[in-house]
């Protein structure tokens, strides 16, 4: 196929071209030949054919048909370079891990971003680390602290699973079609031990998600449903003031706060 592949808005394609980003995502990646490589999103390869030199058996999982096409004969020569054609979203990525973890590498479409992390989040277990593309707005997002305007429901539960570490801005310019935003790439390392550990993932989740849905009112307002576990006689030794707004609690303290309701549930059961 001709390399004049024109960006397709329903696929959310915007093609980095700036060379020098390139290099830096290369760089900040250093993929080594005996490690699993997948990329996520390959586009017209201009970050897959750096890669590939590096670790020549890597993956790679394009949702465009077209560009499955233009990739298979581009790099039909690397015999242990290997093509998924299909949904990311969908894509059981435990499938991809043969006793070697994985190393993410893409540049995200923005309107799949949020749910690919998530999706991805099941099995970080098998994840070494990740190398994201993604706006500029969901990185602060993801690596905001408590106190400032971006931390939320997606800075606490990204942060509660990895490591989020911010690497390299990229503008506009740097993209074919330029998108309407900033961009960033991001370096996500999922936790081997985690620094905190919740009861439960999938209560701490929804208390979270609670606790954002009306973020300038207290948590006393917020978890309502919860309030008579947050104040019963067993959860007291660690308390946290119910006066405090969700943006003000870290990590560590939404974890106790979801800890002290599983708790004061199984003890009520």
């Amino acid at each position: 196929m001709s390399l004049n592949h024109q960006a397709r808005k329903r696929f959310g394609q915007n093609f980095l071209v700036d060379q020098q980003i390139i290099a830096q995502i290369i760089s900040a990646v250093a993929p080594k030949p005996e490690q699993n490589l997948v990329e996520i999103g390959p586009g017209m390869a201009a970050i897959t054919e750096h890669l590939v030199e590096l670790c020549p058996n890597m993956s790679v999982m394009e949702l465009d048909r077209d560009l499955v096409e233009f990739l298979g004969q581009k790099f039909a020569n690397y015999s242990g370079f290997t093509i998924h054609s299909g949904d990311a979203l969908k894509m059981d990525f435990s499938e991809l891990h043969d006793g070697r973890d994985l190393r993410l590498v893409g540049n995200l479409p923005y309107n799949i971003s949020t749910p690919l992390l998530f999706h991805l989040l099941k099995v970080r277990h098998l994840i070494s680390d990740m190398h994201f593309m993604l706006q500029r707005e969901v990185v602060d997002r993801l690596s905001a602290a408590p106190g400032t305007k971006a931390y939320g429901r997606l800075s606490v539960m990204i942060q509660y699973y990895c490591r989020v570490m911010p690497l390299i801005p990229v503008p506009p310019e740097s993209f074919r079609p330029a998108p309407k935003v900033q961009s960033a790439v991001v370096r996500l390392k999922p936790h081997k031990t985690m620094p905190c550990l919740a009861d439960d993932e999938a209560l701490l989740s929804q208390v979270v998600s609670q606790s954002f849905q009306q973020r300038r009112k207290t948590l006393r307002n917020c978890l309502r449903s919860y309030l008579e576990h947050l104040e019963s006689a067993e959860g007291k030794e660690a308390s946290i003031d119910l006066s405090r707004r969700p943006e003000e609690l870290s990590v560590a303290e939404f974890v106790a706060l979801s800890n002290r309701i599983s708790r004061s549930l199984n003890k009520s059961l």
